[in-house]
């Protein structure tokens, strides 16, 4: 007979988060289904008001996804076609979908080996004539270089987008992620570390010309009632996404302190099992939000299919970068990223949510050794 195959616990538990939230949850989405403003009902401006007053921006734009966020971002700052935008190649493909879309280039830069982050000190030599914007990514929760690349953008008169899909919450030197470049912007897709049910985003900047354009763009270029001053999008996110992520701030500082906590605790255990892992950097002066908790691991697939086998579920955030795309390939430069591609092939992510018990944890360090041991590594 053939052996049942474990258990397997969820890889991110949200059903959990929504019974610690289940009455309040309820009572927010109730209050829009009574009033019936589903299209920027009030929950959407008290949101906004909410995201912002936390990022320490001075606007806060929703908008229907992470990714139309950073559609409508590279709108607002006029980007067009010929134009190019320095980024990461070490990014879920949104990052340069929405560049390539307006018929902009994307122009790689590899990345820190040690934090998937892009490596600020090969930017300069990114940019050309034709450079018109900077979009970093704050992989797996962790700001990338911002202070450094920010001055780069500076002596090139260049603005700077943080695609911060996976970092809300996170800070650099005290200042929040989403608020350290010229537009910042986020993700509440439900996995995310303040996500909603379903798709939703927003954008964030202190620039009131830049807010103005985006909110218009947001609604298909109006600055009133069937009055189009630009090119726009439907971009709006809905209002019941808005009230549960209103419902979900109330716990969203406790979530952030435990997603810290379980990555430390994580850090701490996986250290023993050096080199046969490596684990990520946090830089000094730097806060994660941990929508990942990811390890370094040479033979991969044997430790996925090892835990898989003792029913821990993983993630590869990504299995290859960008330029190894076929849809991308051409905007890369052969052999232009070692260290993209050295992550692509090593990446692995264990379940990470702010309910993630301690002997769950300790189940999956022990599988991890395990399954370590048991290939052979």
């Amino acid at each position: 007979m053939n052996k049942p195959a474990p258990p397997t616990m969820p890889f991110v538990d949200l059903k959990v988060q929504y019974s610690a939230l289940r009455e309040s949850m309820q009572a927010r989405i109730q209050r829009v289904l009574d009033h019936g403003q589903f299209i920027l009902g009030p929950e959407v401006a008290e949101l906004e008001q909410r995201l912002a007053a936390y990022a320490g921006a001075r606007h806060c734009v929703t908008c229907a996804s992470g990714t139309e966020a950073l559609l409508i971002a590279l709108m607002a700052l006029d980007i067009k076609p010929g134009d190019e935008v320095v980024t990461t190649p070490f990014t879920f493909v949104a990052t340069a979908e929405m560049i390539v879309l307006l018929g902009a280039a994307p122009v790689f830069v590899d990345i820190e080996p040690d934090t998937c982050n892009i490596d600020a000190s090969k930017i300069e030599a990114a940019i050309t004539p034709r450079t018109r914007a900077i979009m970093p990514v704050s992989l797996y929760g962790q700001p990338a270089d911002m202070d450094a690349i920010n001055a780069v953008a500076a002596r090139h008169g260049l603005p700077v987008i943080e695609d911060a899909a996976q970092s809300f919450g996170a800070t650099l030197n005290g200042r929040r992620s989403c608020n350290l470049s010229t537009i910042g912007c986020t993700s509440f897709f439900p996995s995310k570390p303040l996500g909603c049910y379903g798709d939703g985003g927003a954008l964030f900047t202190s620039n009131d010309a830049l807010a103005a354009a985006m909110r218009e763009i947001r609604v298909h270029g109006q600055s009133g009632r069937y009055h189009h001053t630009r090119i726009g999008v439907g971009g709006r996110m809905d209002t019941i996404q808005c009230a549960v992520v209103l419902a979900k701030l109330e716990r969203f500082e406790w979530e952030l302190a435990q997603r810290q906590r379980i990555a430390a605790r994580y850090d701490k255990r996986l250290r023993p099992l050096r080199p046969r892992i490596g684990l990520l950097a946090l830089r000094d002066g730097r806060t994660s939000a941990y929508a990942q908790y990811t390890i370094l691991a040479p033979g991969r697939a044997a430790l996925e299919a090892g835990l898989r086998a003792r029913g821990i579920p993983t993630a590869v955030h990504y299995p290859a970068p960008l330029h190894r795309q076929p849809a991308y390939a051409a905007f890369g430069q052969a052999g232009g990223y070692p260290a993209s591609d050295a992550a692509a092939a090593q990446v692995i992510s264990l379940p990470m949510y702010p309910d993630l018990t301690d002997p769950q944890q300790d189940g999956i360090v022990s599988a991890v050794s395990d399954a370590l041991i048991g290939s052979g590594r």
